[in-house]
This record gives structure tokens, sequence and C-alpha cells, in this order.
């Protein structure tokens, strides 16, 4: 299992955008005609209105790639080594030469897990030796010498990998990338770390896939196609900011509140099916609460 998952890390591809996000040729001449960035972004929001895309860049820009001339999808990155735009890229592991991404993130964690039982093992048969070495009690052969570099060996690789993946295991539970840690994702509403998270359960599901007995095999079960992810964050119209709670004349004294904007849309997903339409309820919502009620009292006043 430790071999097979570290030959799926290395050799499974990194999977890049589909041809949707790249631009027609009349759009992207024109792209390059323009040296204006305000041009350049109108032709890019153009081309991107029927696409998933709900992230953005910090300057609220559309995600363009120059290099390989496309829009980027949500969570995805360009990787200098690899010279590609990598679905939900992770990092670029120098330890398998390949971009660790959404086509082999669960290769690498179970190639993670894998390469820690087996230091664990290897420890732990050695361990004897090492005690015996350590009392004077092994018999005095070469073999000694390699039975305490091998219990080493073994001791800090196990340390180093443990510490990897515990971090990598906490980012699955959270539903991050690395780069996601570092640089949160900007959304219409800001920049949000925890943007893409749906719960422990649902985010390791959305790694390793709805089948539990394929969880520990190094074959391909996320869900997703890597374009498009579900998100908790409902996205708010900035058009619909101020709507009157009241439609009719307010016969209470007091200042009148606002509802809560409505979502435009959400990225459809099992993973969103048993969710509440709602997120959280935010003080706005409290205030058309404590609104509504103010209204009936003075109507039962008058």
């Amino acid at each position: 299992m430790f071999v097979w998952s570290y030959w799926k890390t290395i050799f499974t591809s990194p999977a890049s955008p589909s041809n949707e996000f790249c631009l027609s040729k009349a759009d992207k001449e024109q792209y390059e005609k323009e040296e204006r960035p305000e041009s350049q972004q109108e032709i890019l929001r153009r081309a991107a209105k029927d696409l998933p895309i709900y992230t953005t860049t910090a300057s609220r820009a559309i995600r363009y790639c120059d290099r390989c001339q496309l829009i980027k999808p949500d969570r995805c990155h360009h990787c200098s080594a690899c010279d590609i735009c990598v679905l939900k890229m992770d990092h670029h592991c120098p330890w398998v030469n390949n971009c660790v991404g959404f086509s082999n993130y669960k290769f690498f964690l179970l190639f993670l897990m894998y390469s820690l039982l087996y230091c664990l093992f290897v420890a732990a048969t050695v361990l004897q030796y090492f005690i015996k070495f350590w009392t004077n009690e092994l018999p005095d052969t070469h073999a000694k010498f390699h039975v305490l570099f091998l219990f080493f060996v073994a001791a800090m690789f196990f340390i180093s990998i443990l510490s990897l993946f515990s971090y990598h295991c906490w980012l699955v539970g959270k539903n991050r990338s690395t780069i996601e840690t570092f640089r949160a994702p900007t959304f219409r509403n800001g920049p949000d770390k925890n943007g893409f998270s749906l719960g422990c359960s649902k985010n390791l599901r959305e790694v390793f896939g709805d089948e539990k007995k394929y969880w520990l095999l190094p074959i391909f079960t996320s869900l997703g196609d890597g374009c498009n992810f579900p998100t908790r964050l409902v996205i708010m119209d900035p058009e619909q900011l101020t709507v009157s709670s009241q439609s009719e004349p307010a016969k209470s004294s007091g200042p009148s509140q606002s509802f809560p904007t409505r979502p435009l849309s959400e990225s459809q997903n099992r993973l969103l099916a048993s969710d509440s339409q709602w997120v959280e309820s935010g003080p706005e919502e409290e205030n058309v609460k404590s609104g509504a009620k103010k209204h009936i009292i003075v109507s039962l006043e008058s």
C-alpha cells in the first residue's frame, strides 16, 4: 500500500481547468489589444459571467492567468515548477516531484499515512536490538551499527512525517489547502479562510468520497470536478443591501427595519443537500424579528 500510494502520487498528472475557462479567440485578441486594466477586467467579467466562480483577487478582480491564458477556477493556482494551472492546488512537493492538488491529494494523504505506519513498524521491530545495543548485550558485530542507524532513521522520519500528516489532517477537517491557509480566498463579502468548509464530516467526504470502503485504497474517489466547489457562504447581491421591511406605511414610531438579503446563488452539490438555506442568523435578522414584534404590539394597541 505504501508503494502503491507513492506511485499514484508521483505519476498522477495534476488536473488542469477545462476549456470552458479559456477565453475565446475574439476575447483573447481584444484582451491583448487593451492596455488599460479596467478594460481588460471588463472583458474578463463578460467571459466569466456564466462560469461557476465565486472568488476574486484581493483587489476584487477576476483571477486570470496570463501564462496559461485562462480564467482561474476557484482554488486553482499556477505552479511555476510544472508551468500549468493546477485545480485545487495545495503545494508542489519536491519529494514526489509533482504538484499535489485535486487529482492526487487523496493519494498524497495515504502516502503520508502508510509512510508513518511503515516507519513505526521498522522502529518497533528494531527497538529490542537497540535496547540490547544500549545495554551492551548485543554481540560485537558490524550489524550493531546497522541497527543503530536503522532505528534513528526510522524514528526521525516518523517524527517528521507525523507532524506533516497531522497538519494535513487538520487541513482536511477545515477544507483548506496549504495556499489558502497562508492566503485566504476572497469572496464577494471579503476574505474567509473557512469559506469552503462544510463541517468536518462533509469536508472529509469531499476528499475521500462517499464510499468508506475505498478510503484506505489509493483509488480516486474525491467528489466534484475540481472546478466547482460547494461553499458555506451566502453570496449577497449588492443591489439588495437596502430593502424595506414594510410595504405599507409604518404605524410605529421606531425606525424602519430591513430584511436580510437573499443569496444570489450557491454551488450545487449533494454535500449541501441537507443544509438549510441560511447559514447563520446575523444582526440584521434579529432586527427584523424585533421590528416585527414592535409592529404587532402597536397594531394591537391601536
